[in-house]
């Protein structure tokens, strides 16, 4: 519900601060080779090993296998290798540094001469971790403290005490955590279609029940390999997962472009457009509003609604989003007001669609088209910038729009329990969650509310509110309006509209009335 800052500390830690930078001594093969593996042999790593499941990273767990590579009878203490280590090979070429986080390893192993052992000095939460192997992995900074040889970087050991590496910032940290995480997935499923396929003839040699067996067996597997391949079709992505009001303007848009009613599919565009801007918009001016914050456009938008005979338009949302950076450098790098104000970044590929569709938008309204019906390539140009506008908001696929059904709360644990449904995709019938809220703000039953990606409640009452809709009986998002000087509602999803229903103390609480 705050919004105060909560971002990483200004000051930026050396590596040598964090761990012991080890060079492993040079252990004479002859002397020490294992004829034969004993319990008490050592497991001498090479950078090789690195790319190979014999290290386990302490998030992934399981057990690595050493049985095959080198053993000692015995290697120098400093060469030992524990867990938590973090094991980087000297050499690297242009893919860049192979490294690897010791996990719970079962028998000695030693580090060889190739590579280079990074001991923390006190334990590193293991969020800070995956961010410091992440920035070896990719670092210019620490290319540029790295000789070539042979086309290959070869790190300096002493150089690296002074690299220096990023601070807590528990946001990218958790960032990178959610790819590794559907990397694991993925490799999963990978495996599991591997073993399937490994074992088609496991249960019968007759290749016809072979056959079925395999089909039956494999149907999760198709369905995940469907779903993830429709993901590449950013109208599935609008349909599926954005807001709403707006993977319901998407998909009429859609479906219109499909027939061969031009007129109705090019008024489709064009309301599936100023949706997208209203909502975006609308969404700044909530944010704001909880921020503190405000911008002349947001003032004219207020002074709108609140005095004049019209209510806002295209020219209006598409005025907020190009302010909506306005004041935001004192908030966290991740409130939504920052991608909000991307959106329509100046000089932008989003900017320029959007001012083309408005350029359609006022010449259809006012009855400036050349011909009665638009044309085919006017359609396709008009369409082919609302879903570059779509793509430019895939942002908000990451954030939910929750209606508010109930909320409970506990005044000795200072949490509220609230029941919610996650308005995503193009129809409203959804099914009803809860979750558990911490902290001093109330949380009010019937309001709409932007969870961000952290799951931070923003509230959106009173620039968007929700009901059924009087004139079509279709459950509806809201935002004020004004028409002929009269307060009026109008539905994001379908542009039906009536006298206002609401809370108009609430609309004058934020200068709307």
């Amino acid at each position: 519900m705050n919004v105060t800052s909560n971002q990483a500390s200004a000051s930026i830690p050396l590596l040598g601060d964090l761990f012991q930078v080890r060079v492993p001594r040079i252990i004479r093969l002859p002397e020490f080779i294992a004829s034969r593996r004993e319990e008490s042999h050592v497991r001498l790593l090479r950078s090789w090993d690195l790319d190979s499941p014999l290290l386990v990273d302490p998030d992934q767990g399981g057990d690595p296998d050493f049985d095959d590579g080198q053993w000692l009878t015995e290697a120098p203490p400093e060469n030992l290798v524990q867990a938590g280590d973090v094991l980087m090979a000297r050499h690297f070429g242009h893919r860049g540094p192979r490294l690897s986080v010791v996990g719970q390893i079962r028998v000695p192993v030693a580090a060889g001469q190739s590579l280079l052992l990074l001991r923390p000095v006190a334990p590193i939460d293991p969020s800070h971790l995956r961010l410091i192997t992440a920035f070896l992995r990719s670092s210019p900074q620490l290319r540029a403290l790295c000789p070539t040889i042979k086309r290959e970087f070869r790190i300096p050991a002493r150089a690296l005490h002074s690299l220096s590496v990023p601070g807590w910032d528990d946001a990218l940290s958790a960032a990178i955590g959610e790819l590794d995480s559907a990397g694991s997935q993925m490799a999963h499923w990978h495996q599991e279609a591997e073993s399937l396929a490994g074992n088609v003839f496991g249960d019968s040699d007759d290749p016809v029940q072979a056959r079925r067996s395999i089909i039956s067996a494999g149907q999760l597997i198709r369905l995940r390999a469907d779903a993830a391949a429709q993901l590449d079709d950013p109208g599935y992505i609008a349909r599926t997962r954005l807001p709403y009001p707006l993977a319901l303007r998407w998909r009429e848009a859609e479906a219109r472009m499909s027939t061969d009613d031009r007129d109705r599919a090019y008024r489709a565009v064009l309301d599936a457009a100023e949706a997208l801007l209203g909502f975006c918009a609308l969404l700044v001016a909530s944010l704001a509003q909880e921020a503190g914050m405000s911008s002349k456009a947001l003032k004219s938008l207020k002074n709108k609604i609140a005095t004049q005979a019209g209510g806002p338009g295209f020219g209006d949302w598409t005025r907020i989003l190009q302010q909506a950076a306005t004041g935001t450098a004192a908030l966290d790098a991740d409130h939504p007001l920052h991608e909000l104000a991307a959106l329509l970044a100046e000089g932008s590929d989003a900017e320029q669609a959007a001012a083309r569709l408005a350029v359609r938008r006022n010449n259809h309204a006012h009855g400036r088209a050349n011909e009665p019906l638009p044309s085919a390539s006017a359609l396709a140009e008009a369409f082919a910038d609302l879903a570059l506008l779509f793509e430019r908001a895939r942002f908000l696929a990451d954030w939910s729009l929750l209606h508010i059904t109930s909320a409970t709360w506990d005044r000795l644990s200072a949490s509220e329990t609230v029941g919610y449904r996650r308005l995503t995709g193009d129809h409203p019938v959804v099914p009803t969650a809860t979750m558990v809220v911490n902290g001093a703000d109330r949380i009010e039953a019937g309001s709409l509310y932007l969870a961000d990606r952290d799951q931070n409640l923003h509230p959106l009452r009173p620039f968007l509110t929700c009901e059924i809709c009087e004139t079509c009986s279709s459950w509806s998002i809201f935002h004020a309006d004004k028409e002929s000087g009269q307060l009026i509602q109008r539905s994001l999803e379908h542009g039906h509209n009536y006298p206002y229903r609401g809370d108009e103390a609430a609309l004058r609480a934020v200068g709307l009335r």
